[in-house]
C-alpha cells in the first residue's frame, strides 16, 4: 500500500526544506513545525542517522472545513511532509490524505483530501523541478 507522493531533489536537504517550504505556502500551507529526527536522535539516544525531517502542513481553510465534518480530524493533523538524505539526493514525500482520512470512514471527508492530495501534488513538482 503507497501512503506517500514522493519526488526527489538533487540538492542539499536544507535547500529542499526550503523549497518545499516555498511551494507549499504557494498552496496556501503553512509549516506549524519543523522536527530534526536527526538532531532529536542525537540528543535522547546518541546515535548518528541520516538528515531527517518532518514539516507539519496545514491548510487553515481545508482543516477548518474537515474539522466541521470530523471534529475528530484533529488527531490526524497536520499533514507531515518529510525531506530526508537518500543515497545522493534527497527524497521529499507527503503523505497521502486519501489513505489519511480512509480510516475516519466519513466520505464527507473526500473532496477535502482530494484537494489536498492535488495541492501535495503541486508541491512536489515544484520542489522536484527546481532539483
Amino acid at each position: 500500500m503507497t501512503y506517500t507522493l514522493t519526488t526527489t531533489a538533487d540538492e542539499s536537504l536544507d535547500e529542499a526544506v526550503a523549497a518545499t517550504t516555498d511551494a507549499l505556502e504557494d498552496e496556501g500551507f503553512g509549516v506549524l513545525s519543523d522536527i530534526d529526527v536527526r538532531e532529536t536522535l542525537k540528543q535522547k539516544l546518541d546515535v548518528d542517522t541520516r538528515q531527517y525531517r518532518i514539516l507539519g502542513a496545514c491548510n487553515p481553510q481545508l482543516a477548518h472545513e474537515g474539522l466541521d465534518e470530523e471534529p475528530e480530524l484533529g488527531a490526524l493533523l497536520p499533514c507531515n511532509v518529510i525531506v530526508y538524505e537518500s543515497d545522493d539526493s534527497v527524497t521529499v514525500s507527503a503523505v497521502d490524505p486519501g489513505q489519511l482520512v480512509g480510516i475516519t470512514d466519513n466520505p464527507a471527508l473526500d473532496s477535502i483530501a482530494e484537494e489536498v492530495y492535488e495541492r501535495f501534488e503541486r508541491v512536489l513538482e515544484t520542489v522536484g523541478e527546481e532539483a
